[in-house]
């Protein structure tokens, strides 16, 4: 499968080989770089052990290659990529920015795929609450 995912303000791939790779900042101004697994549903972290991240701590994700914050316009507890998938289609990605929560969304149009345990915690910004 060839999926790529891109920062949505300068377009460039996040992805190198099975990771997506993010500039991160913790609660308290610390930085350091995460790498999720690129399969929606599978929350796999990896970051160096030196760079502290506490469970429900609040991460900010940024763009390694702009710098710009990639926070999602639908909630301010969600980050926000895109994804083109093998076909070239282009979705949005939104996941918690909340370390250990698993809530993730992928959009096109009306369409909605949700992934993780906790993904209801956030139902009501992506259709006024009725799924």
């Amino acid at each position: 499968m060839n999926t790529d995912f891109k920062c949505p303000h300068c377009l460039n791939l996040l992805n190198v080989g099975d990771n997506i790779v993010f500039s991160t900042r913790n609660s308290w101004g610390k930085q350091g770089l995460i790498i999720l697994h690129p399969e929606l549903g599978n929350y796999t972290v990896i970051k160096h052990p030196g760079f502290e991240v506490l469970e429900g701590e609040i991460l900010e994700f940024y763009c390694p290659f702009c710098s710009k914050q990639l926070l999602s316009a639908r909630n301010a507890n969600l980050a926000s990529i895109l994804m083109s998938d093998e076909n070239g289609i282009e979705y949005e990605i939104h996941f918690s920015r909340i370390a250990g929560q698993h809530s993730t969304y992928k959009i096109i149009g009306q369409n909605i795929d949700i992934y993780g345990e906790d993904a209801a915690e956030y139902f009501d910004a992506f259709n006024g609450g009725s799924w």
